[in-house]
């Protein structure tokens, strides 16, 4: 797994060993900020956003957005064996001082009182394709009201998800590529 584009074009980053998590594929990723840069349903760039990871993993996504001139990203992630590699790949990219991590739980930390001062350009959810809580997720960002006006909320979901989710998410756009489907939205 690599870095596509911007000033860590290039470098690989670490991807865990087991088979707990699922990286995003560079195929996929490169898509969503072929998306993100070109359609004219989306009104954001990339460049000095605020960006929030939810499910973090390895990071790959919000690395990415840094590369690409992001302003901050805030990585939510609570698996063990994954969060070593996360610090690992953000001291790699040289990216300390434009990242957060907060290991805790994603539905626990949206309940928390320290994001009700925070707007996000990007919300980016990329959690285990048997979570079925995504509607809560959604829910809860809502009425916590961390979204900025015109950012847009990027979901990664397996293709043969079929979990209504249009309560909380106006979708703009929506993708299948391979098993995974990208849902985009406000």
């Amino acid at each position: 797994m690599r870095i596509i584009s911007g000033s860590s074009r290039g470098k690989k980053i670490f991807i865990p060993k087991d088979n707990k998590t699922r990286p995003l594929r560079d195929m996929v990723k490169e898509s969503i900020f072929n998306l993100i840069k070109h359609s004219k349903n989306i009104k954001l760039k990339i460049e000095n956003s605020n960006i929030l990871d939810l499910f973090s993993g390895s990071g790959s996504f919000g690395l990415e957005c840094i590369s690409r001139g992001a302003k901050k990203v805030t990585f939510i992630e609570n698996y063990p064996a994954i969060l070593s590699i996360l610090k690992k790949n953000i001291n790699l990219l040289n990216a300390v001082t434009s990242t957060n991590v907060i290991e805790k739980n994603c539905f626990d930390i949206l309940q928390s009182e320290k994001f009700l001062n925070s707007k996000f350009d990007i919300i980016f959810l990329d959690p285990p394709f048997k979570q079925k809580k995504i509607n809560h997720l959604l829910q809860k960002i809502q009425e916590i009201n961390i979204l900025r006006e015109n950012g847009i909320i990027i979901l990664h979901r397996h293709k043969k998800d079929n979990e209504d989710l249009n309560d909380f998410l106006n979708i703009i756009d929506q993708r299948t590529y391979g098993i995974s489907k990208i849902i985009i939205g406000h």
